[in-house]
C-alpha cells in the first residue's frame, strides 16, 4: 500500500525527470550541441552512467513493481504498507526541496550543463548562485530527492537508490575534477579549494 504521500512523491520524481530532460535539451539548444556525454563514457564513467540511470528507475518503478506483485513487498522487511506518516511527511519535504535544488543548479549552468563527462566537451566554468555552496548542487539535489522517495516509501528498491547514486556521483565526480582541472588549470583550482565538493559554507583561499 501507497499513501498519498507515498504518489506525491513518486510525481514529484516523475515531474523532476521531465523538467531534467526538458532543460538538457535547452542547453543543448544554447551550446549548439549534444549535452549527452554518456554514450562516450568510458571504463568507471560508463559503470557510473549506468549507475545513475539504474537508481532512478529503482526509485519510480521500484514501489510500483512491489504493488503490483504483493509476493514482494511482503518479503520486504521495510517495506512499511503506508503506515510511516511522520517519515512520510519529512520525505515529501525532503524531495522537494532537492527536486527544487537539481533542478536550479542544471539552469544556472546554461550552456555549460552537461550530462556525464568526457575530457575537452567542458563548457564554461560556473561558479555563482548554488555553486557558491558546493561545486556539484545538482547531484546533492538529486540524492535529496531520491533520499525522499526513501524516506516516504520504504522498500528495498528506494534504499538501495540513493546507495547506488551517490556511488556513481562519487566516481564522476573524480573524472569531472579531471576534466575541468585540465580545461581550467588555476582557476578551477582556487574555486575548488574555496567551494566544498558536495555541501558547505564557502572556504577563503588559502585555508
Amino acid at each position: 500500500m501507497i499513501l498519498g504521500f507515498g504518489w506525491a512523491a513518486l510525481a514529484l520524481l516523475f515531474g523532476y525527470l521531465a523538467l531534467f530532460f526538458w532543460g538538457s535539451a535547452l542547453a543543448a539548444q544554447a551550446a549548439s550541441r549534444s549535452v549527452w556525454l554518456f554514450a562516450l563514457a568510458a571504463g568507471r564513467d560508463r559503470l557510473a552512467a549506468f549507475g545513475f540511470r539504474s537508481a532512478f528507475v529503482l526509485a519510480f518503478f521500484g514501489p510500483l513493481l512491489w504493488l503490483a506483485w504483493p509476493v514482494l513487498h511482503k518479503t520486504d522487511p521495510v517495506w512499511t504498507e503506508g503506515k510511516a506518516l511522520v517519515l512520510g511527511l519529512i520525505g515529501i519535504f525532503v524531495a522537494g526541496l532537492g527536486a527544487m535544488i537539481a533542478f536550479a543548479a542544471q539552469m544556472s549552468m546554461g550552456a555549460s550543463w552537461r550530462v556525464g563527462v568526457v575530457s575537452g566537451a567542458t563548457g564554461d566554468l560556473v561558479s555563482g548562485g548554488l555553486y557558491r555552496f558546493s561545486r556539484n548542487p545538482t547531484f546533492v539535489g538529486q540524492f535529496a530527492l531520491l533520499l525522499g522517495v526513501t524516506l516516504t516509501i520504504p522498500s528495498i528498491p528506494t534504499i538501495v537508490a540513493p546507495l547506488l547514486f551517490f556511488g556513481s556521483a562519487a566516481v564522476q565526480v573524480r573524472s569531472e575534477e579531471a576534466a575541468l582541472r585540465k580545461s581550467f588549470g588555476a582557476e578551477y583550482d582556487r574555486y575548488a579549494t574555496s567551494v566544498p565538493r558536495w555541501i558547505g559554507l564557502r572556504r577563503r583561499e588559502g585555508k
